[in-house]
């Protein structure tokens, strides 16, 4: 079964990266205000070249001055099947069974724009009216930031 990766990328901006294994690469796209599990939300989503799959397991830093430079993160992994339509046909549906993202969901090409496509959450069993996305970043920073004040805590004794 083919899998997908949601990279939170810390890059001039910060926006998620939906990638999907399909025919030997990872398809990608550049979520701005990153996936969402509410139905009612309409995520624009940017298609970008296409990744090496190994970029699938990629965490870090990417070197300032090389495209993309800043923190990538796995925000979520997990595997996905197509439910109906095609990325080709414009409207391809998937089930993708991560940590986070479950469920049905579909991208939408924009008509008349080329590489914009909408990334919706379906109406199912899985649905949160209430998601708010979280940051892995926030969350690595503030316990780095809780382990530095322990340590100057232990020296300043």
């Amino acid at each position: 079964m083919p899998y997908f990766v949601v990279h939170e990328h810390h890059a001039k901006h910060l926006h998620f990266d939906l990638r999907l294994e399909k025919d030997g690469v990872l398809k990608s796209w550049a979520i701005p205000k990153g996936p969402s599990m509410n139905p009612q939300d309409k995520r624009l989503a940017i298609q970008v070249e296409d990744h090496a799959l190994e970029y699938g397991n990629f965490e870090g830093i990417i070197p300032e001055g090389q495209y993309g430079a800043g923190e990538v993160y796995i925000w979520d992994k997990g595997n996905y099947h197509t439910v109906k339509g095609a990325l080709e046909e414009g409207h391809w549906e998937i089930y993708m069974e991560g940590k986070i993202l479950k469920g049905n969901f579909v991208l939408l090409k924009i008509k008349g724009k080329p590489n914009y496509w909408l990334f919706i959450k379906k109406k199912d069993k899985f649905a949160d009216y209430n998601f708010k996305l979280k940051l892995i970043h926030l969350h690595y920073t503030l316990q780095n930031d809780f382990l530095w004040i322990n340590l100057l805590i232990i020296i300043l004794n």
